[in-house]
């Protein structure tokens, strides 16, 4: 308790003073050189061979790094096999650096968050196997015997029931996961959020929620949630009230159902009811630092001005974050530099990947790789709207493959379009053929091309080409989409990597600048695997009227500075340059007259 007043204490004299740069203990600067990596996902062998390459281990494991601040951005934990090799070696890192005068940062991720408090759906085998010495037979007996009562049974059937779900080493690793075991203790002391060199670190992302509590929220009160949760299983496992076979989702219910009995002290009565609240603390929450997806997923339109909020809130200029495998399996950049991501994969099996160490040194960003130590530099994070043929393909590279290939396999759906295969021999998509409206005028096309302009990212690629003898467009189809009567339907995609409101607001800014009279829940299609918005069917837009389509006449529209300033780049010349030969001359004039309206909301 004293070290929760004494954090509370901090926390509170912090929010009452101003912050100088590098005053506490999650700031930093001056630092000549920072190698960051992330998601090692017990891929020990990989990280090892990753540090090796940036310089900071020798070929003894031993730290080499001089003053380097060395950082791991979440989820040494689950999915592969020797998360436990990945924590001692870091652990024993921390001693050797900090007495070379570096430093080694560890920061919770959502993986080290889950372990902490009993979400162990990732857990490999082998990872509970690492325990296997430490556990005793009367500990495995013991809770068999507590597994057995509440079956209401026994048996062997029982016993491999029980040995399936509990493995050698369950409870060995449960131990050392609590607040004073070995790696429990070590991981709660680790923070969520470091900056350094006005470079933030965060294993999810930077939320609206970070600039609502700023650093000292999220490794303050945050991170004390997390703590005391922790501290109260033990509480709650001595009690009887949970064991360590419960599941972190089982706790709510099981402590709801709980009947106090008449000894129950009113300490184990306040330990339930907090244990209650603090499951659904922040730390949890899909927009909270461990989890949130939308510094990657959502456009610079949606995404931008959130991110410049949270940044100046903590005192940083860009944010390195994890969590999210990159396309493509490498190091890659958003906004200008803003966002780097660095989950690269490194649990091959698993992702496809290989480890990548980012360096910053000063201005300059490079990235070295665990198999050719190769050095390079961080890629643009492409476009990508839709699933492509081999997981990745780029947009121009896609427009090239669709206004050159061979068409073939011509047929119309159930909706009556027309739907065609294009192959250039090695891959192959399918494609929606659009005949040109009239004169001069390609919707579809042109809808695409705006929301390039705009970075908007929802539009398929689309290329002019015709069919035989109808002039028209040809638009990639992605597979696998779901469109929105369907979605909601099914009540699907809380998951969304960008949260769907945010993306429907963007689509309803983008509706009134083409003046799109024909947006329908068919027409909103979305990618399964993390529901981005997909648009299709812009055949009733960009009509020759100024004023918004019917449907949105009354919507309110969130026309933020990331939007005043994409539409300020689409100048008079920029829509005669692009849009000439695509839209006739009066739908231009048209579309530039919508474009000043939004400009003056």
């Amino acid at each position: 308790m004293i070290r929760h007043l004494t954090r509370f204490l901090a926390l509170f004299l912090a929010s009452s003073l101003p912050l100088a740069a590098g005053a506490n203990e999650w700031q930093f600067s001056g630092v000549e050189r920072i190698v960051a990596v992330s998601d090692i996902h017990g891929a020990y062998e990989p990280l090892v061979a990753t540090l090796r390459n940036a310089g900071v281990l020798d070929a003894d494991l031993d730290w080499v790094g001089g003053a380097t601040h060395l950082v791991i951005v979440g989820d040494i934990l689950d999915r592969g096999p020797d998360s436990r090799d990945a924590m001692d070696l870091l652990m024993r890192l921390e001693t050797e650096a900090e007495a070379a005068g570096g430093m080694v940062h560890v920061l919770v991720g959502n993986h080290e968050a889950m372990n902490l408090v009993g979400d162990l759906r990732y857990v490999a085998r082998e990872e509970f196997a690492a325990f296997a010495d430490e556990e005793t037979e009367e500990e495995r007996a013991r809770w068999l015997a507590e597994y057995a009562q509440r079956k209401g049974s026994a048996g062997d059937e029982l016993r491999r029931e029980f040995d399936e779900r509990f493995p050698a080493g369950f409870f060995a690793h449960r131990r050392e996961f609590e607040a004073d075991g070995k790696y429990g203790a070590w991981l709660l002391s680790q923070p969520v959020v470091v900056v350094i060199n006005a470079t933030a670190f965060v294993h999810g992302g930077l939320s609206p929620m970070i600039t609502e509590i700023g650093l000292d929220g999220v490794n303050g009160i945050l991170a004390d949630e997390l703590e005391r949760y922790v501290e109260n299983l033990e509480e709650l496992y001595a009690a009887g009230v949970l064991t360590p076979m419960d599941n972190f989702y089982a706790h709510p219910r099981i402590l709801q159902n709980y009947m106090p009995a008449v000894e129950d002290g009113a300490a184990l009565i306040e330990a339930i009811e907090e244990t209650r609240k603090l499951a659904e603390s922040d730390m949890h929450a899909p927009d909270g630092p461990l989890w949130y997806r939308g510094n990657v997923a959502c456009c610079r339109l949606v995404e931008e001005e959130r991110l410049q909020s949270a940044l100046d809130a903590i005192g940083a200029e860009r944010v390195v974050i994890g969590h999210t495998p990159t396309q493509g399996r490498r190091i890659l950049e958003r906004f200008d530099g803003d966002i780097v991501e660095v989950d690269t994969g490194m649990l091959s099996q698993r992702y496809g990947g290989s480890g990548n160490a980012l360096i910053i040194e000063g201005d300059r960003l490079a990235v070295i790789n665990e198999e050719s130590g190769e050095v390079t530099s961080p890629q643009p994070h492409p476009r990508q709207v839709g699933s492509r043929p081999g997981g990745f393909l780029s947009a121009d590279a896609l427009e090239a493959l669709l206004a050159s290939g061979e068409i073939s396999n011509e047929r119309e759906d159930a909706a009556g379009r027309t739907i065609v295969t294009v192959s250039d021999g090695s891959r192959r998509v399918d494609a929606l053929f659009t005949k040109r409206a009239n004169r001069e005028t390609y919707p579809e096309l042109a809808a695409y091309r705006l929301d390039r302009l705009l970075e908007l990212d929802m539009v398929p690629v689309t290329v002019m080409r015709d069919l035989g003898r109808r002039e028209g467009s040809l638009q990639f189809l992605p597979p696998k989409l779901m469109n929105e009567a369907q979605r909601s339907e099914a009540g699907r995609g809380s998951s969304a990597n960008c949260p769907l409101p945010q993306q429907w607001s963007a689509m309803y800014v983008f509706d009134v600048l083409i003046r799109n009279q024909g947006r329908t829940p068919e027409r909103m299609t979305y990618r399964t695997d993390d529901w981005q918005l997909i648009l299709v069917g812009h055949d009733r837009a960009f009509g020759r009227g100024k004023d918004r389509p019917r449907h949105l006449e009354t919507v309110d529209l969130d026309v933020g500075d990331g939007w005043k300033s994409a539409l300020s780049a689409l100048t008079d010349d920029v829509i005669e340059r692009e849009f000439a030969g695509i839209l006739d001359k009066r739908r231009r004039a048209a579309l530039a007259a919508r474009r000043d309206a939004l400009l003056s909301d």
